[in-house]
């Protein structure tokens, strides 16, 4: 926005700095200047002021306030050859007593949503000419043409105070004696002719200046060529205005027209300024054009804009510059700035906010003004001092992240699925419709219900990823539905092209993970299906366990179902055989309950193991659990561990047995044991194998 430097000198007492020293300043403590140029006598700055701070500083006596501010000096009347004084509400202007503005005009506002005060006056026996020189200047200057006499004023009162102003010729409106000035919505099909002769086509969208025949403006915008000021206006009514800046911008952009007046109100503008502009501008029609003025103010104004009061801390303007300034500076700055402030206490000021400041309103807003003002450059430069709280751990979060690293550590991919199925999934699966939480409106048939368990699309994936990989280990983490309940699942699962058995793969995946997660107390019991259970028939009946920790079942370990592995067709993925999936399936919030960070440090052994194989033939039905739980008590504390490494069921063997065979690890803490001591412990552990008749030792 561009502004004068001869015109602001005129507001000023004392020196004003050059025009480049005062760009520096209002840079460092305002607005930005983006340019210093010299026309003719004067100096423009082209300041870029900040949009909250166009109801103040559109104007020149805004800019003038910084100024003063900013320089220490005081503010003056303006300019004396135009005999005015500095700009007050209370100003005493030179009515005509004879005359009365309300025996000529009265106001009409049809919502006070859109103009919250319209304020009016008369001047009467005016001569329309050229306005003097001294304005002309000023006006150029700024980029304005010069016009006439009374719309020069108008527009010169707008520059200095911020508020558009609008002159009509009283007798080219349409009414009786006393005209009736109506502020509305346009009617639909109404148009316009602006004073620049371009058309408009109005809508209901558009706010404007109205008599009882038409209408005569588009309100905050532009005036109409129908009650124009010409050479042979003898009477004129002046507008004053405060419109609904949100109307304003909407009606400015329905019609394609920016001016300076839309451009302000836009900014929304000080209710107040209305009285105070026209007072200035019919004062000055007065003094130049020799008019005389009507008593009174034609005044619509139903909720009147009182000043603010803010309470501010003065330890906490301390704490929010990061530096200490007086009481004293603090008042005197926000009353340069003509705050008013009253005091309340040593520790704070009640500071009453004129109401062309509507961009303050916290007590944030006015240490910022006390800062740019002191100077931001005088402000030192200085760490922060904070306290660092480290955030509340999730536990659920970091047993997630380690059950994740684990079992990826174990060569396992994790996967993520929609948390749907299918209605044939659940089909086959055996889920109950009952049980199941139907979606609403869901994205395709594939994804009608919530997910009870995450097994069925894992095999999914199996189905539609096996034939290009010739093993497959994944693992999901993630929530299954149920009307009852809601809760996390760990589920992996282990599959080869391979003739091998998965089983023992998989139950050494879980006791590796249940170990780093610090579990103790694993075992593994007979899972004995509920009637329920069985219609599902997802396990294996005799290929499956409980995964178990002290007597609390926190998942299952075993085989799918070949029913299942034949309805999801993956046993065509092999030519000749049925695929074998183990899988695991544990309850995740169960399993965190249990884990800890505390490891029981046990030192390896400095004494070397042995290592003898046992092979034992029993019935078929026989569990490897029963043989493991009979050698690790006959062996004793010397029985390290035992490693089941083969299970063969072939034709060489009799029909209904099977062949186990371990790998015994012997070992002691404090001594290297020898081959007899190691032959009695395996002797010993052969009888007690042999004391079931349909159990034999192999030799």
């Amino acid at each position: 926005m561009i502004f004068s430097y001869n015109w602001l000198k005129d507001y000023i007492k004392g020196n004003l700095p050059k025009p480049e020293k005062l760009a520096e300043l209002l840079t460092m403590h305002s607005f930005e200047v983006s340019e210093v140029k010299k026309i003719g006598k004067d100096y423009i700055l082209n300041i870029d002021v900040l949009p909250n701070r166009g109801p103040d500083c559109f104007s020149h006596n805004g800019i003038a306030r910084e100024c003063a501010v900013l320089t220490s000096l005081k503010l003056k009347a303006p300019d004396a050859t135009l005999r005015g004084v500095r700009l007050k509400a209370s100003r005493k202007i030179k009515e005509d007593k004879k005359i009365k503005a309300k025996d000529f005009v009265e106001v009409e506002v049809k919502n006070k949503e859109d103009c919250p005060r319209y304020t009016g006056r008369v001047v009467t026996e005016v001569k329309v000419g050229s306005s003097p020189k001294c304005i002309q200047e000023k006006l150029k200057v700024c980029g304005l043409r010069p016009i006439n006499n009374i719309v020069d004023i108008a527009n010169y009162v707008m520059l200095e105070t911020g508020q558009p102003l609008h002159a009509f010729d009283f007798d080219k409106i349409s009414g009786g004696k006393i005209k009736k000035i109506i502020v509305r919505r346009a009617k639909k099909g109404e148009k316009i002719i602006t004073l620049d002769d371009e058309k408009y086509n109005l809508d209901k969208d558009v706010l404007v200046i109205a008599d009882s025949k038409g209408v005569l403006a588009i309100a905050g915008i532009k005036g109409g060529e129908k009650a124009e000021i010409d050479k042979k206006t003898k009477t004129i009514i002046l507008e004053s205005a405060n419109f609904n800046s949100r109307t304003v911008r909407r009606g400015s952009k329905i019609l394609g027209l920016k001016t300076d007046a839309s451009w302000r109100f836009e900014h929304k503008i000080d209710p107040n300024l209305t009285e105070i502009a026209i007072n200035r501008t019919a004062d000055l029609i007065r003094e130049i054009t020799g008019g005389k003025i009507a008593s009174g103010l034609v005044d619509f104004y139903p909720k009147k804009a009182l000043p603010r009061k803010i309470k501010l801390d003065l330890a906490y303007v301390e704490k929010l510059l990061g530096v200490k300034i007086s009481a004293k500076e603090i008042k005197d700055i926000l009353q340069r700035l003509e705050f008013k402030c009253h005091e309340n206490s040593s520790r704070d000021i009640i500071i009453e906010v004129p109401t062309f400041r509507l961009d303050i309103s916290l007590s944030e807003d006015l240490i910022e003004e006390i800062g740019r003002i002191h100077g931001y450059q005088r402000i030192p430069a200085t760490f922060p001092v904070v306290s660092l709280i480290p955030p509340k751990r999730n536990l659920e979060i970091f047993w997630e992240d380690a059950v994740k690293n684990i079992l990826k550590e174990s060569e396992f991919t994790e996967v993520y699925n929609y948390s749907f199925i299918e209605e044939k999934g659940a089909k086959i699966f055996g889920f109950n419709k009952k049980d199941l939480i139907e979606v609403e409106n869901p994205m395709s048939l594939e994804q009608k219900y919530l997910r009870p368990s995450l097994i069925p699309n894992l095999l999914k994936n199996v189905k539609n990823n096996f034939k290009y990989f010739d093993e497959i280990k994944i693992f999901e983490l993630g929530k299954i539905f149920g009307k009852q309940t809601e809760k996390r699942m760990l589920t992996g699962l282990i599959v080869q092209k391979q003739e091998k058995d998965e089983f023992y793969r998989a139950k050494g995946v879980i006791d590796s993970l249940l170990n780093k997660l610090g579990v103790s107390n694993i075992w593994y019991d007979s899972y004995q299906q509920t009637p329920e259970e069985s219609k599902l028939a997802i396990w294996h009946p005799e290929k499956s366990v409980e995964i178990k920790v002290d007597n609390e079942e926190i998942g299952f370990l075993g085989e799918i179902s070949s029913k299942i592995l034949k309805e999801l067709k993956i046993q065509a993925l092999s030519v000749g055989r049925q695929e074998k999936i183990v899988l695991f399936d544990i309850d995740f919030e169960k399993l965190t309950k249990l884990c800890s960070e505390e490891h029981e440090y046990q030192p390896i052994s400095q004494y070397p193991a042995a290592v003898r194989d046992l092979a034992i033939l029993v019935p078929i039905n026989v569990k490897v659990v029963d043989v493991l739980n009979k050698i690790n008590t006959a062996g004793g504390l010397l029985v390290r561990d035992v490693d089941l490494f083969d299970i063969y069921e072939g034709e060489s063997i009799a029909q209904g047995k099977k062949n186990l065979a371990f790998h015994v690890i012997y070992q002691a803490e404090d001594r290297t044991l020898k081959s007899k001591e190691i032959d009695a412990i395996q002797n010993k552990i052969i009888k007690v194998l042999e004391k079931d008749p349909d159990w034999e030792v192999r030799r």
